[in-house]
């Protein structure tokens, strides 16, 4: 049995290694020693593909190789089977060393773009204002907050935040619902990160306070009219105060006043009132401008009476003035020639007395024998054609 184990061609085991695969691979060859050639095809172990794949990740991960196979046999068991190479080695340092300065200057630039302002921080505490642009603030002892300075934000107020926030009591006792718009950006990031709490939610609150004190200021009449201007620049300077007195970094931009009106449920009872008003408005200008027509005539009127007044008046002095002148002018002349001035006067008296006079003269010392009667025919035809 033991002589037939080669097989049925009488081979030598595994030593003679003539087997149909042998043949094939041409490992009929021996060497010396009676062992298999070294320049034969051989299948590799698995155990050998184990340890030079244990090498190889040795090496990538910065180690050194193994020591081959240096005092042993095919399976390298007096290689590196004893310990393994260090895992910290200087390749690994420097690596390690490379990958931590990228990641630290990238947590120490940032960015900030031209609608922006960054507030650098020292330990926490506020440090100095970041420029537009690449900026270095070394972490982890700087940090920086990024902060839109030139956006506008907008705040809502009024009706939109809620179905009683709009309602306010004006200083007339009426109520008004009131919408409006508050715009603001930030022109100081130091003081709007580290002196409030929460902007939005002080910014409303301020706004809606000094919304309160100025409606409740005014009447309503002119809140829903012409006062809506006038209001909303009150309204932004009042909350400008405000927040710069608690030092918010804040700058409100304008305010927008949406609507004023009464409330919903009497809005309709509201219209009428109004319509009443502008009727009454309507009316009283009418009877305005007849009392002014009215009244202007009358004033007219006087004035012209008083002119002519005074015109009779100086009329009236301006004569006795200029009788008593010429009386004091007679006078003179009387005591100066009595009875020629005498004379001049009853000759001057007579012509204003006598002369629009028709008048006949009869000389009465010829005894009136020889008169002939005169008959005045110019005189009658005159008559009859005024009568006519």
């Amino acid at each position: 049995m033991a002589g037939n184990s080669g097989g049925p061609w009488g081979g030598g085991g595994s030593s003679g290694g003539g087997g149909d695969d042998d043949r094939r691979n041409g490992g009929g060859k021996r060497g010396g020693d009676g062992k298999p050639g070294s320049d034969g095809a051989q299948l590799p172990e698995i155990d050998e593909l184990v340890k030079k794949g244990q090498e190889q990740l040795r090496v990538l991960m910065g180690g050194r190789g193994g020591s081959g196979h240096k005092g042993g046999g095919p399976n390298g068991t007096g290689g590196s089977g004893g310990g393994g190479s260090p895992l910290f080695t200087r390749g690994t340092i420097v690596l390690g060393a490379l990958v931590g300065a990228i990641a630290w200057g990238m947590a120490s630039f940032y960015t900030v773009k031209p609608e922006e302002q960054s507030v650098e921080l020292f330990l926490g505490e506020f440090s100095s204002i970041g420029n537009p642009g690449l900026n270095f603030a070394p972490w982890p002892f700087v940090t920086a907050e990024v902060i839109p300075v030139t956006r506008e934000q907008t705040e809502d107020m009024g009706g939109t935040r809620g179905a009683q926030d709009g309602l306010m009591l004006t200083g007339d006792e009426n109520v008004v619902d009131i919408d409006y718009q508050v715009v603001w950006n930030i022109n100081d990031p130091a003081q709007y990160l580290f002196n409030l709490a929460d902007p939005r939610q002080t910014i409303q609150a301020v706004s809606e306070s000094a919304m309160r004190e100025i409606i409740a200021q005014s009447e309503l009449a002119p809140i829903l009219n012409r006062d809506r201007g006038v209001i909303g620049e009150r309204l932004k300077d009042l909350i400008q105060f405000t927040l710069d007195s608690y030092g918010s970094g804040v700058n409100i931009i304008r305010v927008n006043f949406d609507k004023a009106d009464p409330p919903e449920k009497v809005i309709d009872a509201f219209r009428d009132v109004q319509a009443a008003a502008q009727e009454r408005d309507r009316l009283q200008n009418v009877a305005d401008a007849y009392a002014n027509k009215v009244l202007a005539e009358a004033r007219g009127q006087a004035a012209q009476l008083q002119e002519e007044a005074e015109g009779y008046r100086a009329q009236q002095v301006n004569e006795a003035e200029g009788e008593a002148s010429r009386f004091t002018a007679v006078l003179q002349e009387y005591l100066k020639a009595p009875e020629v001035t005498r004379k001049r006067l009853y000759l001057e008296t007579m012509e204003q007395v006598l002369g629009g006079l028709d008048k006949i003269i009869l000389d009465e010392s010829g005894g009136g024998s020889g008169v002939v009667p005169y008959l005045p025919l110019n005189e009658l035809r005159r008559n009859t054609g005024e009568s006519n």
